[in-house]
């Protein structure tokens, strides 16, 4: 007997009664209880998501439980992925969410301690684990509005304390709405042209649909998840949310979130839709690689920590997507093995991404806590101070960074290898696509590696600058302990890869690649059948630790050879000993990047210079001010919101009080539908 179906139970009982906990009980335990049962929740979930990875298959109808349609569950492969990695962080998040808010007075009645907040948390981590698990239009539409909402109400759990994160609500509400308009739409025509709702009637009835429509379905629903994973340029909601947010929020929803939207492209595109002509995945990778280049250089200008990481989010999502488009282009070409392996590489970056940015997002809400700061040019000194923080932040940097022994590392070898080995399928289109694919993972790394670089050694490494990093202290045991699993998460995919090689087959043949086997291998080791490759980060590892030894010996002996000198003070030329100002912040590290792609981010510089009183000669004070806005937001969502905004204040004049108006506007509309339904009938 499959344990998916008792899992979820379990899983969804858990839920309700967290949410209950969150209502009714003391804030003395409140934290505590309702953490242990999302806890629950997040471990019940990945079971079940285990369990469909090692072949396991489910499928349920409840038919009273939604009218009319009726509620259609099923679990395969494909959902098993992304529900055992949503279960794993939130697992980890619960726990690290206890500490979070315990003894922490800012989130004690208010924010993530609220009685709303708390009872939120854990349906919100259900909704994570169900959505993979809906097999209809109305049951996926369900799950999906729930985990919008509940996302939405926990991003506003601080409002209180910042203007900032009411606007930064409204943005995502308003982005994650269109979407939810753009997905209804799309697989509303998509369910009235195959003739049932149901997924399996989806599938059945898309050989009778003509072309165009099922571009237009594909089209619309690319759109809408594509928003919700953050690609540009639909990721203005999240710079925005995800650093308003609680820290334990911001990890669920950038590690476990966003997958979902590549869930639902990777679902309706190719397991419903069956896939499709080559300008599809152009498009979708097309988005992809702008988001993985511009995400990451907005990300190497940020000064805000967790909204560097956000932008991080926005990066690797376009990674992912890029994956999955190169799929789709290596189908439509005939190359199913190649497509596969594209494909397994999307889906293990989803996986090593989840783990890396959920533990930077907790080690950022650390410093949080800590210090009250989230801007790196007021931080520093954490290593000393935090000293177990910070060696888990670098852990998950050195995911982010995509080089050994970093568990993002072998994703993004994998997604290479299926870019560099599809430069022999013949075609002028990939001919051209895919060195420029190349180039942007290539690019993206490297400026992966410079933001992290300056993270770590601004926000940890450099002298403190304010008076709350100087005072910082380490941050309790159990946020300590949820941060150590996902650590231990990251690690374990680092140098064991291979453990998930038949979990990812099973995940591809799912939707309609059966058979290509792309990665299948030992524990310590990834072997491509389809091509002639295989790696042992493991080995890999144990290189750079030989070779890092052998470098530390061959330095000490030198050292040891060399004529011993008396120590003494430099010469500082009369200035005196360095001060905190005088060293790098992070502005000033991303200052020589900002020069060289300045046409893509034009920043906004200004010099106020004030004389004194008595003669313009003289002056007084001079003011610098730089900033890298957000260009793609400037140039596309400025001008609609002052259109709006106009039409807004225009349509004041149509509320004049008459009622003869109103009477005026009813009948002119009743006319004019009537008219169009006439024409179209």
């Amino acid at each position: 007997m499959s344990v998916i179906p008792a899992a979820l139970a379990t899983a969804t009982a858990l839920g309700v009664a967290g949410a209950v906990a969150g209502l009714v009980l003391p804030q003395r335990v409140r934290s505590a209880v309702v953490g242990v049962l999302t806890a629950g929740v997040g471990v019940a979930g990945g079971t079940a998501g285990v369990a469909a990875l090692g072949g396991s298959r489910w499928a349920a109808e409840v038919p009273g439980l939604l009218p009319l349609a009726g509620t259609h569950l099923a679990v395969d492969a494909l959902s098993g992925l992304f529900m055992a990695v949503a279960g794993a962080v939130v697992a980890a998040v619960a726990v690290y969410g206890v500490g979070y808010v315990a003894g922490h007075g800012s989130h004690g009645a208010h924010g993530l301690g609220s009685r709303g907040a708390q009872a939120l948390l854990p349906l919100f981590a259900l909704s994570l684990l169900l959505v993979p698990a809906a097999a209809s239009v109305s049951t996926f539409l369900l799950l999906w509005e729930l985990m919008a909402l509940t996302s939405l109400l926990l991003v506003l759990a601080e409002h209180r304390a910042r203007p900032a994160v009411r606007e930064a609500a409204v943005w995502y509400a308003v982005m994650t709405h269109l979407g939810l308009v753009l997905l209804l739409a799309g697989l509303m025509v998509y369910a009235a042209q195959a003739g049932g709702e149901t997924f399996a009637a989806l599938r059945a009835g898309t050989a009778g649909i003509s072309p165009t429509v099922r571009g237009l379905v594909f089209v619309l629903t690319a759109v809408a998840f594509t928003s919700k994973a953050g690609l540009v340029p639909l990721h203005a909601w999240l710079p925005r949310a995800h650093p308003e947010s609680p820290s334990a929020v911001s990890a669920l929803m950038s590690a476990a979130m966003v997958n979902l939207g590549v869930y639902g492209l990777v679902r309706v595109g190719f397991d419903l839709l069956g896939g499709g002509p080559a300008w599809w995945w152009l498009l979708v990778m097309a988005m992809g690689g702008l988001s993985a280049v511009y995400g990451i250089l907005q990300a190497a200008m940020a000064s805000d920590l967790k909204r560097l990481l956000a932008y991080s989010t926005s990066e690797n999502m376009g990674l992912v997507v890029l994956g999955v488009g190169a799929a789709g282009l290596f189908a439509h070409a005939g190359d199913k093995a190649l497509a596969g392996l594209a494909l397994a590489a999307a889906l293990l970056h989803v996986v090593n991404h989840s783990a890396f940015k959920a533990l930077l997002f907790t080690g950022a809400g650390s410093v949080l806590r800590a210090t009250g700061e989230r801007n790196l040019d007021l931080l520093g000194g954490l290593r000393a101070r935090m000293p177990v923080t910070a060696g888990l932040f670098a852990v998950g940097a050195l995911g982010a960074v995509a080089l050994p022994p970093g568990n993002g590392f072998i994703s993004e070898w994998l997604l290479l290898q299926s870019m560099i080995h599809g430069l022999a399928v013949p075609g002028v289109t990939m001919a051209i696509v895919l060195p420029l694919a190349v180039a942007v993972i290539a690019l993206s790394a490297g400026l992966a590696a410079a933001v992290f670089v300056k993270a770590l050694g601004v926000g940890f490494f450099a002298r403190p600058r304010a008076v709350g990093a100087a005072a910082a202290k380490e941050s309790p045991p159990l946020m300590l302990a949820g941060m150590g699993l996902l650590a231990a998460g990251c690690a374990t995919l680092a140098l064991v890869p291979g453990l998930l090689g038949e979990g990812l087959d099973r995940a591809v043949a799912a939707v309609g690649f059966a058979g290509t086997q792309p990665v299948s291998g030992g524990g310590l080791q990834v072997r491509l059948h389809d091509v002639s490759a295989q790696l042992s980060p493991l080995w890999v590892v144990a290189a750079l630790m030989v070779a890092l030894v052998m470098v530390t010996a061959t330095a000490g002996w030198a050292a040891r050879r060399r004529q011993r000198r008396t120590q003494a003070r430099l010469w500082d030329c009369g200035g005196g000993a360095p001060t905190p100002r005088m060293a790098y912040t992070a502005t000033s590290f991303a200052e020589p990047l900002q020069r060289v792609f300045d046409d893509v981010l034009a920043p906004e510089q200004d010099v106020d210079v004030t004389p004194v009183r008595e003669s313009a000669y003289l002056v007084e004070r001079v003011k610098f001010r730089n900033r890298v806005p957000d260009r793609i937001e400037h140039r596309l969502y400025r001008p609609v919101l002052g259109f709006l905004a106009t039409a807004g204040q225009s349509a004041r004049r149509l509320a004049g009080g008459s009622v003869h108006a109103y009477l005026g506007y009813g009948f002119f509309g009743l006319v004019t539908l009537l008219l169009v339904l006439v024409v179209g009938w």
